[in-house]
């Protein structure tokens, strides 16, 4: 793709496509016959889904912003995620997408340098890139992104204007080449 080049958008905003979707993973969830005790929302993509999967699964819901990118905002609230983690817990991350394997990879670094119990933790996305240098355990629909190169929008992001969703698009030019 050329630098000035507009990215392929893919829009996932049929509402009972993305409930089905969220269906799909709790089911897949429930079936592996590991029961979490919490499901954290990794913000922002994951808040929505996380939301639906807490209420699937009747389990209470935490959250984490790590796209804010605010140093350390999020590390408190992991830090605090390993020792829950560490003490028996049993928690299912939830985020959007696991595209880079960058966020998984970072928040199971922060919380291993925690103390966190690696046993305890599960992720689950709704679309997993195949070719991710971290993999999520759970998902419901796979892709290659050195094949595929759509960039995914989301119900809750389709609000958002075109101009912005383009832009944070190309603000992973690696992802699209």
């Amino acid at each position: 793709m050329s630098e000035n080049a507009e990215p392929e958008l893919h829009y996932l905003e049929y509402y009972e496509e993305f409930l089905a979707k969220v269906r799909v993973l709790s089911r897949k969830i429930t079936e592996t016959g590991w029961n979490p005790e919490f499901v954290i929302g990794v913000g922002r993509g994951g808040l929505v889904p996380a939301v639906y999967i807490s209420h699937q699964l009747e389990l209470p819901m935490l959250s984490i912003d790590h796209s804010s990118k605010v140093p350390g905002f999020a590390d408190e609230l992991l830090a605090k995620i390993a020792s829950m983690s560490a003490g028996g817990k049993r928690l299912l991350f939830v985020d959007d997408i696991n595209d880079s394997g960058g966020t998984i990879q970072y928040i199971r670094q922060l919380l291993a340098d925690n103390g966190c119990e690696a046993g305890n933790l599960r992720f689950a996305v709704l679309i997993n890139n195949t070719g991710s240098r971290s993999k999520a355990d759970l998902w419901v629909d796979e892709i290659d992104r050195a094949q595929d190169k759509r960039w995914f929008v989301f119900p809750w992001e389709a609000v958002g204007t075109k101009d912005a969703i383009v832009d944070e698009a190309l603000s992973v030019p690696e992802r699209l080449a």
